[in-house]
């Protein structure tokens, strides 16, 4: 596709007014021109006493006809034009983040915030600059160079004029140079801008982390390489800039030379009037602001050709995970999973991250999931939810290949409570009620009751309405783990996935929570990854993983009874709490 490619679907949307707009432009710079040659025809039937009161008042008039039109045509044309590439920005960006939520989990392991970050902003800035101001700049160069021209040669002199066009020749020609390098600066300069947003946003969210390890004056220096390093294509950009405006006005001045020497001759000789050679003069000066213009604009559509590449590779980009062209016709799920067999690797150089996994679970019923850090506990949840595709083996709902259902309907059946519990900067009932909108404060309430967070969220002085700081940051982990919990609860969803979302609260609040889970989801599976074998005691199915492989399967009792990797956990973790339990009889004692 070409750079201009997805850009020209949105010029054509706004053609009209695009249209509109340079016909007033067009008509604006034609009164433009009147102006000169008022002035002219007063200053020369005042010097030839050629003109009385009445004559010079009508020209006066005119004169101030012509500019109120002029005020008029400004405001208009700014209308259609600058308000048009304001709304096509507007366009651009909802599109953009739109298309940023299809695309599929690799592309953001791929790709950083930062980057993607300047896309909606200095990207988008430099495209709304290039097809709103430079329009106007470009339009202004040929069409006010053209009609001046024209002027100067049938109102004064034509060999005056081409004189005077020798300089300003040069400009054309270096504007070529100019946008080709420029086009390329600014990417260099925008690639910069990515990488310090993207080091910004990941210090402020590790701020804590940061701070806990008194690694402030590390950040500092890291921060400073990367500022440095974006102030170095910044600085190339700005060099770029400077050296060509001067010497734009440079060619401008010594138009002004050949005019001032050569016409201060004509009008001496009587070859011209000094009403014409003033008029020559403010041609000329008409002639500045389509230069200086052309080289604005020369600037703004290199920015802005660089910017729609930069986005096109966004739009171009084709999402990994889409529904199958022929899907079932599946409207909800019950819950019924089968994993047939499945070997999954996240790419093709690396090893297996599951192997042979075959696992069966029925409506209503409960799979635990064990296993250490990097088993693939996490990554068998990832291909429940369809983040990825498997190549090897199958996973049924129900019966149906889950490729074959369609994604809004498998997540719909799916409620989530990830490892790391996101919560956005709204009012803690808005982020429980994230899955339902159209949830009651009755139904919001007694999700978080069922979560048991109901309590702390009464205890804050806002209670529900209280806004939490971004990702939740102003509330403790456990209450964070426990909102994501009544969020997932009250979307009531045929499975519910809860990836290691009890690990921050206390074994009593746990049971609790568990209780809660078991008398409101009776109908419903429960899939749940953790570490204590507390959690997982009344699971229907325990699945125990090692190295991405089936370790151990079965209920507790029976895994219990095999005497292997799950029964010494479980022995293990009875020992510790019979340890923690002497330590508080003890210190009770004292």
């Amino acid at each position: 596709m070409k750079k201009q490619g997805v850009l020209f679907k949105y010029l054509w949307k706004y053609k009209f007014r695009y249209v509109f707009g340079l016909l007033i432009l067009l008509a604006v710079d034609y009164l433009n021109l009147s102006v000169p040659k008022i002035t002219g025809d007063i200053i020369d039937g005042l010097t030839l006493m050629i003109l009385d009161y009445q004559g010079l008042f009508q020209l006066v008039v005119s004169l101030l006809v012509v500019c109120a039109m002029i005020a008029v045509g400004r405001i208009f044309w700014r209308f259609f034009i600058f308000g048009t590439s304001r709304n096509i920005e507007r366009l651009i960006r909802n599109d953009l983040f739109e298309k940023l939520e299809q695309l599929s989990q690799n592309y953001f392991n791929s790709h950083k915030t930062g980057d993607l970050m300047a896309h909606f902003t200095n990207d988008l800035e430099a495209l709304r600059v290039a097809i709103g101001p430079a329009i106007i700049s470009s339009f202004d160069a040929v069409v006010m160079t053209a009609l001046s021209l024209y002027r100067m040669m049938v109102y004064v002199d034509v060999k005056l004029t081409l004189l005077t066009l020798i300089p300003m020749s040069v400009i054309a020609v270096g504007g070529y140079y100019f946008g080709e390098t420029f086009e390329k600066r600014y990417s260099k300069k925008q690639e910069a801008f990515a990488k310090m947003s993207d080091h910004v946003n990941e210090s402020i969210s590790a701020e804590r982390v940061i701070k806990a390890f008194v690694q402030e004056k590390k950040q500092d220096e890291a921060f400073g390489l990367i500022n440095k390093n974006n102030l170095k294509y910044n600085m190339e950009v700005v060099k770029l800039m400077a050296s060509v405006f001067p010497l734009l006005e440079f060619v401008i001045g010594a138009s002004y030379v050949i005019t001032i020497i050569y016409g201060g001759y004509l009008a001496i000789t009587a070859q011209i009037t000094l009403g014409q050679f003033v008029a020559f003069n403010q041609y000329l000066g008409m002639l500045v602001w389509p230069m200086i213009a052309l080289g604005d604009s020369i600037t703004s559509f290199s920015q802005g050709r660089a910017a729609i590449s930069r986005m096109n590779q966004v739009f171009n980009e084709l999402p990994e995970i889409v529904d199958d062209e022929h899907p079932d016709d599946v409207q909800t799920l019950t819950g019924g999973i089968e994993i047939k067999d499945v070997t999954f690797r996240y790419a093709d150089y690396l090893p297996p991250a599951l192997k042979d996994i075959t696992v069966s679970v029925q409506p209503g019923e409960t799979l635990a999931i064990l296993g250490r850090t990097g088993d693939g506990k996490t990554t068998l949840v990832n291909l429940l939810l369809r983040l990825y595709d498997i190549k090897e083996g199958s996973i049924l709902f129900d019966g149906h290949d889950i490729k074959k259902i369609p994604l809004k309907v498998l997540r719909e059946s799916i409620a989530y409570v990830p490892q790391d519990s996101m919560l956005f900067s709204d009012t803690l009932a808005r982020n429980i009620a994230f899955g339902k909108h159209d949830a009651t404060m009755e139904e919001i309430m007694e999700a978080a009751k069922d979560a048991c967070v109901h309590d702390n969220i009464i205890d804050f002085p806002e209670q529900y309405e209280t806004i939490v700081g971004e990702r939740g940051v102003t509330l403790s982990g456990g209450q964070k783990q426990r909102c994501a919990i009544a969020r997932a609860l009250l979307k009531e969803s045929s499975v519910l996935i809860l990836d290691d979302s009890l690990s921050a609260v206390d074994t009593d609040t746990e049971d609790q929570i568990l209780s809660n889970l078991k008398m409101r989801r009776q109908d419903k599976t429960t899939i749940m990854i953790a570490h204590r074998v507390s959690t997982v005691r009344n699971a229907d199915h325990i699945l125990l993983l090692d190295e991405g492989k089936i370790a151990e399967y079965g209920t507790f009792d029976e895994l219990v009874e095999l005497g292997g990797s799950f029964a010494q956990m479980v022995e293990k973790q009875r020992l510790e709490e019979m340890l923690n339990s002497e330590e508080v009889d003890h210190g009770s004692d004292c």
